[in-house]
């Protein structure tokens, strides 16, 4: 009997990405592929890309050549937003081999089947791209990944109907959707019984579940919030303007779910925000996070920005700068705008220079890394559960509080997968907090809404 062909993925970009990645895996596998590490020269390897900005576009010609190091001989798929972005500039790259995509992609198993069997019947075929309009990608795929005890991130909604001037994701991966609430359900009890303690929900606009069903994001929370296994739930993103009263009162009510909040702002500029096509401004953001703060004073809010889009003047951008030092946001995703085709602001006047767009990044990267080591110093000689992960990283083990402060500890199998409290004593060289088990609460009675020192 031979053996089975082999596989490896590669993943670029976000969450959403890894979770579909694990669930093109699982078909693969169940189609009698073996998955294998990246420098086991497999036979088959496998891209999943992004395309949120112009460096990720590079990194996917990047690993492309990396391949062919690996094993000149491998066959090649790219799959992922930059597959259907530009399908048929990939599929130009010397050694790719096929092309999938938003819909196509989750047939994967079939398609290299069918390439590899014709070249094995002695066909030279060239590359092939295989993709819909976007606007035909409708059906909403669920996915999670796989091989982690600790942590699952599930998609519960796919695609975006917001259209910001700044994005290619409603072009990469068409309109909102989402399964229904009792089939998403079904999936985290599924999840449940593999002994998986934690699932982050994700999406591309998580907080938009369910419109098409006449369902929304509360009573998909509301409903996760009784499977039966799962100890934490947290929500990866949620737009400002759909991170509702009901949805923060719930988390702060919820012992399962997670006081971490993480809401796109982008800008601190209510022009800019104008121009982004955004849904709210900085007065509903600023809203939000006082609402949070007010219920859950030892949250952890996270933010995304871009810096440096088409009109975003020294004055607007010093706005960005002060808006956020006057907020009680504890981190920041910053991204450098970069121009991205088929876009509204791609057309906008008012070009920042590059050089410009950089420094502004840099600036707030500073702001990230003094907001998150006060958010950290804030929590110093308190005790908070932490969910403790299993990989030995020189005699320590890393996990999370519930409100997201990483925390190191002496590695001890026996706490793999499990919440303990932990005393957190201080911040160390690699920024995680050391801590110690406190021996003298009992994990099944600990209040995970341990109140902040003051």
């Amino acid at each position: 009997m031979s053996s089975p062909r082999t596989v490896a993925f590669h993943t670029l970009g976000c969450k959403l990405n890894f979770s579909e990645t694990s669930t093109l895996a699982r078909s693969l596998e169940e189609a009698g592929y073996a998955r294998v590490r990246i420098e086991e020269r497999p036979d088959v390897f496998v891209l999943n890309t992004c395309s949120v900005t112009e460096n990720a576009d590079k990194e996917c010609r990047q690993w492309v050549r990396r391949f062919q190091r690996i094993n000149p001989e491998a066959f090649i798929a790219v799959v992922g937003c930059y597959a259907q972005l530009k399908p048929e500039e990939i599929a130009a790259i010397p050694g790719v081999n096929l092309v999938l995509g938003a819909n196509e992609k989750f047939d994967l198993a079939a398609h290299i089947d069918r390439r590899l069997s014709s070249a094995e019947a002695g066909h030279r075929e060239r590359s092939e791209a295989v993709f819909a309009p976007i606007k035909d990608t409708r059906k909403f795929i669920p996915s999670y990944n796989s091989g982690d005890r600790t942590r699952t991130f599930l998609k519960v909604q796919d695609g975006c109907d917001y259209f910001c001037s700044f994005c290619t994701i409603p072009l990469a991966r068409g309109r909102s959707r989402s399964g229904t609430i009792a089939e998403t359900v079904a999936i985290a009890e599924k999840i449940a019984s593999s002994g998986v303690k934690e699932i982050v929900l994700t999406g591309v606009n998580t907080g938009d579940f369910g419109r098409s069903h006449g369902e929304d994001f509360l009573g998909l929370i509301e409903a996760l919030d009784e499977v039966d296994g799962i100890a934490r739930f947290r929500i990866s993103s949620i737009e400002p303007n759909l991170c509702s009263d009901d949805v923060i009162e719930f988390v702060a009510a919820s012992q399962r779910f997670m006081p971490h909040f993480h809401m796109p702002l982008q800008s601190g500029s209510d022009a800019i925000l104008e121009r982004m096509r955004r849904r709210y401004d900085t007065a509903l953001y600023a809203d939000r996070v006082a609402r949070i703060k007010a219920l859950l004073p030892h949250a952890c809010i996270g933010a995304d920005v871009i810096t440096g889009t088409p009109g975003e003047t020294e004055v607007e951008f010093l706005k960005t700068h002060a808006f956020l030092r006057s907020i009680p946001v504890d981190h920041l995703h910053v991204f450098t705008y970069s121009e991205r085709a088929n876009t509204t602001a791609v057309r906008m006047d008012d070009s920042v220079p590059m050089d410009a767009r950089r420094e502004r990044t840099k600036q707030l990267r500073i702001l990230s890394s003094k907001l998150q080591r006060a958010h950290y110093e804030r929590h110093l000689g308190t005790a908070r559960n932490v969910l403790l992960e299993s990989e030995d990283v020189d005699g320590r083990m890393l996990g999370y509080t519930d409100n997201y402060l990483r925390v190191s500890l002496p590695f001890d199998a026996s706490l793999v997968n499990t919440i303990v409290p932990v005393h957190l004593a201080r911040i160390n060289g690699d920024g995680h907090v050391d801590g110690a088990v406190e021996e003298l609460l009992a994990v099944e009675t600990a209040d995970c809404r341990l109140p902040t020192a003051n």
